[in-house]
């Protein structure tokens, strides 16, 4: 190609365009430029004087080298000048140190703005992180503060324990607000970076190939599983990943974006279905008051946890005998050689080899094999189990939003052929749930009433008191979660106040948006109290630690398989009369069922708030009295 010498320039449009170019190297180029400044003037002038002989008077001609030094010192120190004497070697040694203050003014300048430009730049969080065996969270929620609590608790054991955090947002942002809602971290050390998780270079800022875990967080949009589902495919098929496979765990909102999300994952991400997981946790506790207190023990790393140990020792033995196995440890099911999680499997089911004991325990070194004391059941305090018949029930739910549709047909599930369940609530949807339902089930009848269920006069006239069970749903698509707890404080007064009018009791169990409010709420003495985002949040943190954890927690939660259950301690063991655990253990495993621990009676006194009165995994051995209204909380079918 030949290119016309006009296009090419003259020959000082090619120097300014050559200069332009080594100026925009950055501040290194800058530096060069006046480094070689400084040369020339220190050149030209050491030869000036080693021409002329130019020196202080009296003084011996200098040389060339002893005439660059000189000229150097000047540059420098502008003082150096101070004692020259001889007017014309002090007007040389002036021009020289003239040009020396300017060129090192404009030193100084170019460094203060380099290092305040890399400040600026470090402060933006886009280096690399170079940690290893760290937990990795992508993306921003209201919900971190409560993971990052849950993630300090599970890593108190380590000495140098590092969570990274990345999300669209500024780095100094996301460090003001842990340092104000986070409270203290102990030796967790938290790292903020600044990116885009479903970018792949992004995602190498956080170092994924060498983090013991990552969280993917359900950031705020309407798109939030599809970027759930994106960064899921960045870490997973990146080009550059490791050999070994990643511990993922992802919130997922919507149940129907869970099996595009269980493809990309693949056997790498344990799924968080946030909805269905409040909507089941809600449910079983409108069934059975302080259940939700259970749930929220296990999944808090906080007292009872569940972990994953070792069974080599049970192998050959039944399930039903490894149950008195643990002294200190409730077992709850087994995980095969092929990794396949049963909760309460049969009581004869035998324990192959390479099989891991599903455990509930205060800490992983609390699981101990150890040999059941002679005498240690008492076999005149086992009760047998008494018939349970099938009656109709009344159940009541006060408020909608979208998880409202699971929620009331996983409850319609418990109730019998007879029975009533009302729905209040002044949204639309509400109403076509309400139609759907009585077509689903038309042995149940469905009773949709249009209204605001925190108005008192509504409330009234539906007679709460008749209904076993009441639900209030927070309404948090419509408010903000401020504002939908307060409506929900405000129904929940009404009903006790109504309640206790009549002189009638009721189980009420309510959905809450923000974990503070939860305090204020204790005044309406509700039975539970399910924080949705909490709930999450921890069960995010679980799996994260725990591989298993999704397993786990799904087979408990689904209705075919076994579930927790709180009986009446009365069912098991004599009342009354000091007996071990192992005895209840032996009364729950002759039904079938695993005992996991036992809940004192509700107290709603002041002294009492907050506390749940659960007790997991308590030492087998160790003596308890159970009264009227404690009841043992087992894994059962039925």
């Amino acid at each position: 190609m030949t290119v016309d010498v006009k296009d090419r320039g003259t020959w000082s449009e090619r120097a300014r365009y050559a200069f332009d170019k080594s100026m925009a190297a950055g501040p290194i180029a800058l530096i060069g430029w006046l480094s070689l400044i400084t040369l020339l003037i220190i050149v030209v002038a050491s030869t000036v004087i080693s021409l002329t002989g130019l020196t202080d008077e009296g003084a011996e001609p200098l040389s060339y080298s002893e005439a660059l030094w000189q000229s150097l010192m000047r540059t420098m120190d502008a003082g150096t000048m101070a004692g020259d004497t001889g007017w014309p070697f002090r007007f040389i040694t002036l021009a020289i140190t003239l040009a020396g203050i300017f060129v090192f003014s404009a030193l100084i300048g170019i460094l203060s703005s380099g290092i305040n430009d890399r400040l600026v730049e470090l402060r933006k969080g886009r280096s690399r992180v170079l940690e290893q065996g760290h937990t990795i969270i992508l993306n921003w929620s209201p919900s971190i503060f409560d993971i990052i609590a849950e993630l300090k608790l599970a890593n108190e054991s380590e000495s140098r324990p590092r969570l990274v955090i990345m999300a669209a947002k500024d780095k100094a942002e996301m460090e003001d607000e842990i340092a104000d809602k986070a409270g203290d971290l102990g030796r967790l050390r938290i790292i903020c970076r600044s990116g885009d998780p479903t970018d792949l270079y992004d995602l190498t800022l956080t170092n994924p190939r060498t983090s013991k875990s990552i969280v993917v967080l359900s950031p705020d949009g309407s798109d939030a599983d599809a970027q759930v589902v994106k960064t899921i495919l960045a870490l997973v098929h990146d080009p550059r990943r490791r050999k070994e496979p990643y511990r993922i765990a992802a919130e997922i909102r919507a149940t129907k974006n869970a099996r595009i999300a269980g493809i990309v994952g693949g056997g790498e991400v344990q799924l968080v279905l946030a909805d269905e997981l409040i909507a089941l946790i809600v449910a079983h506790s409108a069934r059975q008051a302080g259940l939700s207190a259970v749930y929220s023990e296990l999944l808090s790393f906080e007292g009872g946890e569940i972990y994953t140990a070792d069974a080599g020792a049970l192998a050959g033995k039944t399930y039903g005998e490894a149950i008195l196995a643990y002294d200190t440890g409730a077992l709850i099911g087994l995980c095969d050689p092929q990794r396949r999680v049963k909760v309460n499997p049969p009581m004869d089911t035998v324990i192959a080899p390479g099989s891991l004991a599903i455990v509930i325990a205060e800490d992983n070194d609390a699981i101990r094999i150890a040999p059941m004391p002679a005498g240690a059941i008492d076999a005149g305090a086992l009760r047998e189990a008494g018939a349970r018949g099938k009656v109709p029930e009344r159940a009541l739910v006060l408020g909608w939003n979208h998880r409202g549709p699971m929620i009331v047909r996983e409850l319609s599930a418990f109730l019998d052929d007879g029975s009533l369940m009302t729905i209040v609530s002044d949204l639309p949807d509400a109403q076509k749930t309400a139609e759907a339902l009585a077509i689903e089930r038309p042995g149940l009848r469905v009773d949709y009433r249009a209204g605001d269920p925190s108005d008192r006069e509504i409330l009234h006239a539906l007679n709460p008191g008749s209904y076993e069970q009441a639900v209030v749903l927070s309404d948090i698509d419509t408010l903000s979660a401020q504002s939908a707890d307060t409506k929900t404080l405000v129904t929940l007064l009404h009903l006790r106040e109504i309640a206790d009018s009549a002189g009638e009791e009721i189980g009420i169990v309510s959905e809450m948006a923000d974990l503070r409010n939860r305090e204020l709420a204790e005044v309406t003495r509700a039975d539970d109290f399910v924080v949705s985002n909490r709930l999450v949040s921890m069960m995010l943190a679980q799996a994260s630690e725990n591989e298993y954890a999704s397993a786990i927690f799904g087979d408990l939660l689904d209705e075919e398989g076994s579930e927790i259950h709180m009986r009446p301690a009365g069912d098991y063991v004599a009342l009354e009369t000091p007996v071990t655990f192992y005895t209840v253990a032996e009364a729950a495993r002759r039904r079938g069922h695993s005992a996991i621990g036992y809940c004192r009676r509700r107290d709603h006194s002041p002294e009492a708030r907050g506390k749940s009165g659960v007790v997991l995994a308590p030492r087998k051995s160790d003596k308890v009295t159970f009264q009227a209204g404690d009841r043992m909380i087992v894994l059962a079918e039925d």
